[in-house]
């Protein structure tokens, strides 16, 4: 929850005046977040959330994977990730069949979790 939307929910000390300028200055928030807030209109994070083609658990489900397939030495190339995302899209109970992920998705989810990073395999003897 943002500072906006727990100024709304805590409300101002009684004696002072109940307007959206008294409550901005009071929980130090900017008074337009405050009213859009109130509005109903999103946070810019809840809003970049739930316009991700994966929910957190499942980007964490295909990192767990991808990290579990680095452990037995067989590495995942960063242009078969799209397809198990896909894969992992399909499994939701919805009645529309999801669209594949855009061609630079890969590369933002390499972005958004580090431990991704590329290590050097070693030839098996």
């Amino acid at each position: 929850m943002d500072r906006a939307s727990q100024a709304l929910a805590q409300g101002i000390p009684p004696g002072v005046r109940n307007t959206y300028r008294a409550l901005a200055e009071y929980h130090n928030v900017a008074r337009s977040t405050l009213h859009s807030r109130a509005q109903g209109r999103r946070s810019k994070e809840e809003k970049a959330q739930s316009q991700q083609y994966l929910t957190p658990c499942e980007e964490k489900a295909i990192v767990n994977f991808i990290l579990h397939m680095s452990k037995f030495g067989q590495r995942v190339q960063i242009k078969h990730i799209p397809s198990l995302a896909f894969s992992v899209a399909r499994q939701r109970s919805t009645n529309k069949l999801p669209k594949p992920p855009g061609k630079n998705w890969a590369r933002a989810f390499k972005k958004r979790h580090l431990e991704l990073k590329a290590r050097r395999m070693r030839v098996l003897d």
